[in-house]
C-alpha cells in the first residue's frame, strides 16, 4: 500500500491562493461558494448560470456584477439600505451586502416605529373606520369612501414611504453569510427595471397596518392588504435564489375578525405581476403563509410575457398560490411541497393555472397527509393548462391533472404551446427532493 501523502493537490493549492486573494481584495470571509468542479466563486459577483430558467434568456441576469468600489455597499440599518439603493432610475451597477436583519419599521435614527406612528396626524382610527363602514349601515355594494377611508389611505402612504424599498436596475442584493441577513417588516419593490439578483435573505413579518375593507370582494367581503415581501412589477431578468419567506412571528391565526372576515395584514411573499418577464425563482423556502406567489395580477394581462421558471424550492405550510399563474409560460420543476397543515395554515391548493396560462409541472414531490385529497393539489378556471410529468405524491407517480379533472367541472387543459429548453439542473426524478431540498434551500445556506 502506498504511503499516505500530506502534500496538497494542485487544485487545492490553487483554490487556497484564489481564496486568499479574494479575502485580500476585501470580499471577506464567508463570502465564497466552493465547487469541486468550478473552483471558487465570489458570492457577491455570482451571476445566473447559462440555461438556468427563463431569467437566463437573452442577455441573462448578472445583477450588479460590474459594480465599482464606489457602488459596493455593506448595510445593516434601514437608513443605510435606502442610501445604498439610491434612485430607482439610476442604472449604475451596484452590489449591496446586507449584514444582519434590517427592521424596516424604524426611522432614520433606528428608532422603532409602530402602526400608531404611521396613523399619527392622519385622523385614522380603526374603531372609527369600523363604525363608518359597517355593512349593516354602509351596505355592501360599494368600496369605502369619505373621511375615514381617506385617513386610512394617508396612513398607509406614510407606512409605505418607510417600508417599501425600490430596487434599481443592475443591482445585486445579497445577505452576508453567517449574519442572519434579511429584512423584517419591509418590501423590496422591483418595478419597471431590468437585471436584478436577490439572494441569501430572510424575509419576515411584511405587514400592512391599514388593510382596506372591500365589501364587494367575494360573497362576504374581504380585508385586503398592500405589501409583498418581494414584488416584481413590470420587471425583467430577475433571479431570486436561496431566500426564505415567512409570516412569523405574527401568524394569520392571531388576526382578529371584523364584519365576520379575517383582518388580513399579509399579502404575497413573492409576486411576479404587471407583465414581468424572464424570471427564475430557485432554491427558496416559502413557509407559513396564505397567498404566496402570483404570476400575473390580472386575467386581462397581455400575452407574450410572464415567462417564469420556479425550481428547487420548498413550500411548507402554504395555503394557496404556490404559485397562481396567469397568461404566461411557467416552468415548475423539482419543487418539494409539504401540504401538511402548519401553524394553522391549511392547504387549499398548490398550483393554479388560469387565464390561459401555459404551465409545465414536472418532477415535483408532494408530501400529502391522508386528510388532503390529491384532487385538491391543483386548481384552475377552465382556460389554463398544466402539462404534468414525473410528479410524485408520497413517493408514488401520480397524474395530478387527471385527479383534478376527475373531480372538477372546470378541467385543466393538458397540452401547452411551448417546450422548456432552459433547464440546467433539472433532475429527472423527484424521489430525493424531500431529503435534499430542506437542507440546501433558503437563506443562510450559501457560504
Amino acid at each position: 500500500m502506498a504511503a499516505a501523502t500530506h502534500r496538497r493537490s494542485l487544485r487545492t493549492r490553487r483554490t487556497l491562493v484564489v481564496s486568499a486573494a479574494l479575502v485580500a481584495a476585501g470580499v471577506g470571509a464567508g463570502a465564497i461558494v466552493m465547487s469541486a468542479n468550478a473552483g471558487t466563486v465570489d458570492l457577491y459577483h455570482q451571476t445566473l448560470a447559462a440555461k438556468d430558467g427563463w431569467a437566463s434568456s437573452g442577455t441573462g441576469t448578472t445583477g450588479g456584477t460590474k459594480a465599482d468600489a464606489a457602488h459596493t455597499f455593506t448595510v445593516s440599518t434601514r437608513a443605510q439600505l435606502v442610501k445604498a439603493l439610491g434612485s430607482a432610475s439610476d442604472t449604475t451597477p451596484r452590489i449591496i451586502k446586507i449584514k444582519g436583519t434590517i427592521d424596516a419599521n424604524t426611522d432614520d435614527s433606528g428608532k422603532k416605529l409602530t402602526c400608531s406612528d404611521y396613523a399619527s396626524g392622519t385622523g385614522y382610527s380603526l374603531s372609527a373606520y369600523l363604525k363608518a363602514y359597517d355593512p349593516a349601515t354602509y351596505g355592501r355594494s360599494k368600496l369605502p369612501s369619505g373621511t375615514q377611508e381617506k385617513a386610512r389611505a394617508a396612513a398607509q402612504t406614510k407606512q409605505a414611504k418607510n417600508i417599501v424599498f425600490r430596487v434599481p436596475a443592475n443591482t445585486t442584493l445579497v445577505g452576508v453569510p453567517g449574519t442572519n441577513a434579511g429584512l423584517t417588516g419591509g418590501m423590496l419593490q422591483i418595478q419597471n427595471v431590468d437585471n436584478v439578483i436577490v439572494r441569501n435573505l430572510a424575509f419576515s413579518a411584511t405587514e400592512d397596518c391599514f388593510p382596506q375593507w372591500d365589501p364587494t370582494d367575494g360573497d362576504d367581503g374581504n380585508w385586503n392588504s398592500n405589501y409583498d415581501s418581494v414584488t416584481l412589477r413590470g420587471a425583467t431578468h430577475v433571479w431570486a435564489d436561496h431566500n426564505s419567506f415567512t409570516d412569523t412571528p405574527h401568524l394569520d391565526g392571531a388576526n382578529p375578525k371584523y364584519y365576520g372576515r379575517e383582518y388580513q395584514i399579509h399579502d404575497g411573499e413573492l409576486d411576479i405581476t404587471k407583465s414581468s418577464d424572464l424570471v427564475t425563482v430557485s432554491r427558496n423556502q416559502f413557509t407559513s403563509h396564505d397567498k404566496t406567489m402570483l404570476v400575473g395580477s390580472s386575467d386581462s394581462e397581455p400575452g407574450g410575457k410572464l415567462r417564469v421558471s420556479i425550481h428547487h424550492n420548498v413550500w411548507k405550510g402554504i395555503v394557496q398560490r404556490a404559485p397562481l399563474t396567469r397568461v404566461g409560460q411557467v416552468h415548475i420543476y423539482n419543487n418539494y411541497y409539504d401540504v401538511t397543515t402548519l401553524n394553522g395554515y391549511a392547504p387549499l391548493y398548490s398550483i393554479n393555472s388560469r387565464a390561459k396560462a401555459q404551465v409545465v409541472a414536472e418532477d415535483n414531490y408532494w408530501k400529502v397527509p391522508s386528510s388532503v385529497k390529491v384532487a385538491k393539489l391543483l386548481s384552475g378556471d377552465g382556460t389554463g393548462a398544466i402539462k404534468g410529468s414525473g410528479n410524485l405524491v408520497n413517493g408514488t407517480a401520480t397524474d395530478l391533472v387527471a385527479a383534478y379533472n376527475a373531480a372538477s367541472s372546470k378541467d385543466l387543459k393538458t397540452t401547452v404551446n411551448w417546450t422548456p429548453t432552459l433547464t440546467a439542473g433539472l433532475e429527472s426524478s423527484a424521489k430525493n427532493l424531500p431529503t435534499s431540498l430542506p437542507t440546501t434551500t433558503g437563506a443562510g445556506v450559501l457560504k
